[in-house]
């Protein structure tokens, strides 16, 4: 397929994607502290696996959105999002980029996230602001997103970037230095930051140029010390398990971009909740409890893991 008529092609899906109903199959496996247990919230992290091939699926994903770890995220310590647990304030998330601006619906994306972020961290109440950038490049967005960061006041961004860059063709090095420069702005002002990459489609699967952009957000992430959701390779995993019985390309990738708006909320809590459990600077080891959630209860279920954020 040509290069524009692929383009066309992920712009025309990422819309309609973007508009069609977004169930969550399940909502994530959350358990509340103990009722005598004073102190912060408690952060839940769900240990129960699957093994899928020679990589294990954890199962407090919904079954059509589980994908193996290394594909899904790599993780970094979050101090703001622990700093305001270990306060007993609401949490604050801002989520900008194209799949972020809802039309108010209570299956959008931001609204599914605010409710599988507080399953996942129980008793806290999470406030989910949503920003929609449409079409707007990296290298545009940080004047736009410094006044929404200052409106906002949150402890958490989550950026899903690289899209709209990769459509424009925009140069990687410009796209880089761009996204790392708001980045470091963002966390300058004690403001925890999550990554997003780009969609995967079969239609670009190949192009040099939009793998190489991917990469560059995964490389920013890891020098910046911040958490990505692999949003590019988890897609592309789901893909492959939907090969079999699919039709026309285009229904097949239409298909594809649904289940991954679906999918998003579980996928960016999972990040955010393992991210939670990295252990800070010269802090002890992260205390050890049986699970008490029926939903991940098997014969001989190994432990949950239990930690007081700030601990």
């Amino acid at each position: 397929m040509a290069l524009p008529q692929a383009a066309a092609f992920l712009a025309a899906s990422l819309t309609l994607a973007a508009s069609g109903a977004l169930a969550l199959a399940e909502p994530l496996v959350a358990s509340s502290a103990p009722s005598g247990l004073s102190g912060p919230p408690t952060v839940v992290s769900p240990p129960k696996t699957v093994s899928s091939g020679s990589e294990a699926l954890d199962v407090s994903l919904s079954p059509e959105c589980r994908v193996p770890g290394s594909q899904l995220y790599s993780l970094a310590r979050l101090g703001a999002v622990k700093l305001a647990l270990k306060e007993k304030r609401a949490v604050r998330v801002l989520t900008i980029g194209g799949s972020s601006a809802g039309l108010g619906a209570a299956t959008t994306y931001p609204v599914k996230l605010e409710t599988a972020l507080e399953r996942s961290l129980p008793d806290v109440d999470v406030v989910v602001e949503s920003r929609g950038m449409q079409g707007e490049i990296a290298s545009g967005a940080a004047e736009r997103l410094r006044n929404m960061v200052a409106e906002v006041e949150p402890d958490l961004v989550i950026w899903q970037v690289g899209t709209h860059d990769a459509l424009a063709r925009v140069d990687v090095e410009v796209f880089a230095t761009a996204l790392a420069e708001t980045v470091q702005w963002i966390k300058s002002h004690e403001i925890d930051v999550v990554l997003v990459n780009p969609v995967y489609t079969a239609s670009l699967a190949a192009d040099e140029y939009y793998n190489s952009l991917v990469r560059t957000v995964q490389d920013v992430a890891s020098r910046e010390g911040v958490p990505l959701v692999q949003r590019y390779e988890a897609m592309r995993y789901l893909s492959g398990l939907g090969q079999k019985g699919e039709g026309h390309l285009l229904g097949s990738q239409f298909r594809l971009n649904e289940l991954g708006m679906r999918c998003m909320a579980e996928h960016v809590t999972r990040a955010i909740t393992l991210s939670l459990l990295q252990t800070d600077p010269g802090a002890p080891a992260p205390a050890m409890a049986p699970p008490r959630d029926a939903a991940v209860k098997a014969a001989s279920p190994p432990p949950s893991i239990f930690v007081r954020p700030g601990d």
